[in-house]
């Protein structure tokens, strides 16, 4: 080969930009055999009005070979930590094993979304007309499912020492607490490609998934978790992708017509409230379940969604989007929302596949001390009676069945905005029936789109009308694959605790 030719193959090497534009040609074209709206029959069902697709671009621009170095490169440091994590012994190195148990709502009530979120973004990406949302939607799907992968392979590694982390999959879809994420995500699949863009990549990845990544892998460094950790930052340099391209999309869809803005707006009221609400389990499990705490959720909450969430509306205020309807409330609540949402699986932990328990003193005084305004005089004294009758042998399990919200699907236990001592119960009549909610948010949601709504899979429901295995505890727990007395009620005195505590044990003898 001649200097000549080697000169010409280099000027032939093409960039990023252009190895995209290959990439993505062709992927536009206008159908000839049949008429563009038959072959994409969900692009404009919704009323989003878009004029030019091509305006559309993908900030990042990756290419499939770009894509794959970069991603494998990550997953060789994250297995690296895995393999190094199990062969150490790690689970014996975490502060304390009842962390363990927000591992378990992690697996069973998270992992299961990124799944979902791969089949969404595989679905919708099938359906717009344009080449860079469709790539875009494609990419993301791929990086959903790695996700769900990596989380589940990490967190395996408890299922060896650990009750509560056998089927994740089964009790995703049965387990009364996790139909709150499965109809989440499920409304969202079930709306058409513009609205489950808005729910999933601006209101979820965009607005609110800091508040589920960044506390949570901090507290799992904190309590020495760090193969977890590891997964989480793998996992969180994609959802920073993420989070762009939803805001990406979002301005895409505002910029096209005036006429989309009303339509985006109420999506975003919409899917801020059903993400919020879906939230308070790791509004929980940052307060109550981590042995050592980064910060609270009030202050986890004004730092990601206060500071950055206003920042946001502040800029998407030029296209006439406003904050969204009841942020408000959320705000009000973030002094209370915890302590309600853990004195409920306190009630309900005998039908729970993890372990509850009454914070010790330590804990509650640095809940008093993070919640001056509320805990004191509202909160620290019905723990104080809950352990005096757990002290007595006269524990307390709520055996009845909790009334839900037939939108969240969350049970009625959330409060007045103004009053934290009276109950927030709202309703709505639809063809002769009462449906119930838990919040005004809730009651807009259903009031807007009744017919979706009335179809709610309400796990107590269906254990009422004979859908679960039977009428019975067991027979639900059962049903449930909950195995009674290793995988649920109080961590005192648990199996978890007894192999913890011989681990620890052990660990001083060898110390001497």
């Amino acid at each position: 080969m001649n200097a000549e030719t080697k000169i010409e193959r280099k000027a032939k090497k093409l960039g990023l930009k252009e190895r995209y534009g290959h990439l993505t040609r062709g992927l536009g074209w206008e159908t000839t055999y049949q008429p563009m709206d038959k072959v994409f029959p969900f692009a404009s069902y919704e009323g989003i009005k878009i004029h030019d697709w091509d305006a559309f671009e993908d900030p990042f621009r990756l290419t499939m070979d770009a894509y794959w170095k970069y991603q494998a490169e990550k997953e060789r440091k994250l297995y690296a930590v895995i393999d190094s994590f199990a062969q150490n012994n790690g689970q014996m190195k975490i502060t304390d094993a009842r962390y363990v148990n927000a591992l378990k709502i992690f697996l069973t009530g998270v992992s299961p979304l990124e799944y979902l979120a791969h089949r969404g973004y595989a679905h919708v990406g099938r359906h717009f007309v344009g080449a860079g949302p469709r790539v875009a939607c494609q990419m993301q799907a791929i990086d959903e499912l790695r996700h769900a992968q990596t989380q589940m392979h990490t967190i395996s590694h408890y299922n060896k020492f650990f009750d509560g982390l056998q089927d994740p999959r089964h009790m995703f879809d049965r387990v009364w607490y996790l139909s709150v994420p499965k109809s989440f995500f499920e409304d969202a699949m079930t709306a058409g490609p513009f609205e489950f863009l808005t729910a999933i990549s601006f209101s979820f990845e965009y607005v609110l998934t800091n508040l589920l990544f960044v506390p949570f892998m901090s507290g799992a460094a904190y309590n020495g978790d760090m193969a977890t950790v590891t997964f989480g930052f793998s996992a969180q340099s994609d959802e920073s992708r993420h989070m762009t391209l939803g805001l990406e999309i979002i301005k895409f869809m505002l910029e096209q017509d005036p006429e989309n803005v009303p339509i985006v707006q109420r999506w975003i009221d919409k899917w801020f409230w059903r993400g919020y609400r879906l939230l308070s389990i790791v509004a929980m499990m940052m307060d109550y379940m981590l042995p050592k705490r980064v910060m609270s959720w009030a202050e986890a909450w004004g730092i990601y969604f206060e500071e950055a969430g206003g920042a946001l509306f502040e800029d998407l205020a030029r296209y006439g989007i406003t904050t969204p309807k009841y942020a408000d409330v959320a705000s009000k609540e973030k002094d209370r929302l915890t302590h309600e949402v853990w004195s409920t699986f306190y009630n309900y932990t005998h039908a729970a596949a993890f372990h509850t328990w009454i914070p010790n003193d330590d804990e509650l005084d640095w809940l008093s001390e993070k919640y001056p305004e509320t805990f004191d005089q509202l909160y620290r004294p019905r723990f104080e009676h809950w352990r005096a009758l757990q002290e007595k042998g006269e524990r307390f399990y709520n055996n009845s069945l909790p009334q839900l919200c037939n939108v969240c699907q969350i049970p009625m236990v959330f409060t007045e905005p103004d009053d934290p001592t009276k109950l927030c119960l709202r309703n709505s009549e639809y063809e002769g029936d009462k449906y119930h909610f838990c919040s005004d948010g809730c009651k807009d949601i259903f009031d807007y789109e009744p017919k979706k709504y009335i179809q709610s899979w309400l796990p107590v429901h269906q254990i009422y009308q004979g859908n679960c295995g039977g009428s019975t505890m067991p027979e639900v727990l059962d049903w449930y694959g909950i195995k009674n007395g290793s995988d649920n009620l109080d961590y005192e005195g648990s199996p978890d605790q007894a192999v913890w505590n011989e681990w620890t044990k052990s660990a001083h003898k060898a110390v001497g």
